[in-house]
Formats: C-alpha cells, structure tokens, sequence
C-alpha cells in the first residue's frame, strides 16, 4: 500500500468524520406511544428537547400509564435516532475511496 494513497484515505476519513458529525447534530425524530398521548423529539445526540402529553393522560391520573408511555417514546425516539445515523454513515461510507488491503469493518 503506497502511503500516499494512505494519506489521502485518512484525510478523507477525516473530512467524512466532520461530515457525519455535522448531519448528525442536524437530525431531529419525534415519536409517539399510546395513540399520540405522549410524543417526544429528540435530537441526533438523543438528548430530549420536547415532551408532548396530553391532557386526557393527567385526567385518568394514572401515574403507571404515564410512566410506560414516556419510556416507550424515548425509546422509539432513541431507535429512530439510531436508524437515521446508520442511514447516514452508509451514504457517506460510499464516499469512501477503497484502499487495497485496508478492511474497515462496516465500512467495506
């Protein structure tokens, strides 16, 4: 391997890096549970940045309930996160110039 081409790979590696973590800190998901009682939006560091409930949810006074529905919309909320990640590393994976004998797992 010609240490050019190695070069050039790591600064693309690099540049692919800032890429990613730039549309990384661009995503934000919003899922729901219970039929759109409880929705949260969430950003690609999966930090919370809104927490939607509605009103008939305080009405029931179930504490239990809400606990649940809360949870299962952070959790779908982190996953979608995840999914748009992974769906961002491959595009810009593709971008990747493939080196002889240089194996990155998931990447090639």
């Amino acid at each position: 391997m010609e240490i050019g081409a190695l070069q050039q790979m790591l600064t693309r590696l690099r540049q692919v890096q800032e890429d990613l973590q730039q549309q990384v800190s661009q995503v934000a998901v919003e899922a729901s549970a219970g039929g759109g009682m409880v929705t949260v939006k969430m950003n690609g560091q999966k930090q919370v940045l809104e927490v939607k409930i509605e009103s008939q949810v305080f009405a029931d006074k179930d504490q239990e309930l809400l606990q649940d529905l809360v949870r299962a919309a952070v959790n779908e909320a982190a996953r979608k996160v995840d999914d748009e990640v992974a769906n961002q590393m491959k595009d810009l994976a593709g971008s990747i110039p493939n080196v002889p004998g240089l194996k990155i797992p998931g990447l090639f």
